[in-house]
């Protein structure tokens, strides 16, 4: 089966995509239609869904669900012989705009996209929200359906698979540790994965460095995508495809978000509308520090103080409000700093320019209003909100 079906690749290798043989589904869904085998004037058989012979555009993939690492890699095998090219979107679900928005960059620059659907435990803390983590499978499902026939619209690359394993597929030797330093098979950065996110998440970058080498081996992909939401975490991907000569690119793709400004992330569905309209604070104050720059400053202090300052403000507004009202929040850091290391700089190098970047922790509601929205989990998951800014360079 496989050597004819091969044959059968190589005297269509003018059509851009191709029906892939059932053994590669690992789980099939509702919106994939079952293979039916029709034949070609030469004798040779193929697989398609369309019952006449299709034009090159319906030999597109539909996408296609594995959970175990050898079905995907002999699709992905499949695929690098008919020439074909994968750009990776790592997730861990609960999908956004955001996450969309990086397939649609995928699909504009390759054939093919996997997207990747796990909540990986080992970069969160052992008293961090791994058991609260929003779970929508069958959600994040029809949002990758509904954009996998957009794309076949306009005929872009399509969403031709989704690798979704469990945790013993990806820790298949000892299971996943969070404490430090931890019993199992890592990946760590020094200093890098310890600074910022890393300094108040000890084991985060750890756990991320971790899957993310497991992920670019199981789907070797030319091309990964991620967000600049995560700036450290982009940091961290290029250094880590470098450090170890992996062959593939690193794409970052602009921040999604909302109209006010607020940064898309899996984690705003727990904030609920009172701790939303507050949780935009973070995003104020480094718009304040970028008009410093822009305006010429460049000392740290310069350029820091009025983020500083709004936060503290908008801080005491809250605090003065009655608990049914207010919606407060810790500041855990707003940072200036290089652009490769992360390290914290005293005065930006215009030839170089700098990072600006903050998180904020929004404090459970103390006190909720008859009816009010108070978001998944009913305001009482702290959630933390991250964001950044690039400076560019001056000259």
């Amino acid at each position: 089966m496989a050597r004819s079906f091969s044959a059968t690749i190589s005297a269509m290798a003018h059509v851009r995509h191709f029906r892939v043989p059932a053994r590669w589904h690992s789980t099939s869904t509702n919106f994939l239609r079952r293979p039916t085998i029709f034949a070609l004037n030469n004798g040779r058989r193929y697989l398609s869904a369309t019952p006449a012979l299709p034009s090159p555009s319906s030999f597109a993939p539909q996408t296609q669900i594995f959970h175990d690492v050898a079905p995907l890699r002999e699709y992905r095998r499949e695929l690098l012989f008919s020439k074909r090219t994968v750009g990776l979107v790592p997730t861990m679900g609960a999908l956004h705009e955001g996450h969309l928005s990086l397939v649609r960059q995928a699909a504009a620059e390759n054939t093919d996209v996997i997207v990747t659907i796990y909540v990986n435990p080992t970069q969160f803390g052992l008293n961090e929200d791994l058991s609260s983590y929003p779970k929508t499978w069958e959600s994040d499902l029809r949002m990758l359906n509904a954009l996998d026939r957009e794309l076949a619209s306009v005929g872009a690359g399509r969403v031709s698979a989704v690798f979704a394993p469990n945790t013993k597929t990806m820790y298949p030797i000892l299971p996943p540790d969070s404490a430090i330093p931890g019993v199992g098979t890592f990946v760590e950065m020094r200093p890098l994965g310890q600074l910022l996110e890393g300094a108040s998440r000890p084991v985060f970058f750890r756990g991320v460095a971790t899957v993310c080498m497991k992920l670019f081996n199981i789907c070797a992909p030319e091309r990964v995508y991620f967000g600049q939401k995560d700036i450290q975490q982009t940091v961290v991907i290029k250094r880590l495809v470098k450090d170890f000569h992996l062959h593939m690119d690193v794409r970052i793709c602009p921040t999604a978000r909302e109209p006010d400004g607020l940064a898309l992330s899996s984690r705003n569905v727990y904030l609920g509308t009172r701790r939303r309209n507050v949780g935009i604070v973070l995003n104020q104050a480094l718009r304040k520090a970028e008009s410093q720059y822009k305006s010429g400053k460049r000392s740290r202090g310069d350029i820091l103080w009025p983020a500083n300052d709004h936060a503290d403000m908008t801080l005491q507004e809250q605090e003065c409000l009655d608990p049914s009202k207010r919606a407060r929040f810790q500041v855990d850091y707003i940072s200036l700093a290089d652009p490769e290391t992360m390290e914290e700089i005293d005065e930006v190098d215009e030839t170089r320019g700098a990072i600006l970047s903050g998180a904020v922790k929004m404090l459970p509601i103390e006190q909720a209003r008859e009816g009010e929205e108070l978001g998944v989990g009913d305001g009482l998951i702290p959630v933390r909100l991250i964001d950044n800014i690039i400076l560019d360079p001056a000259s």
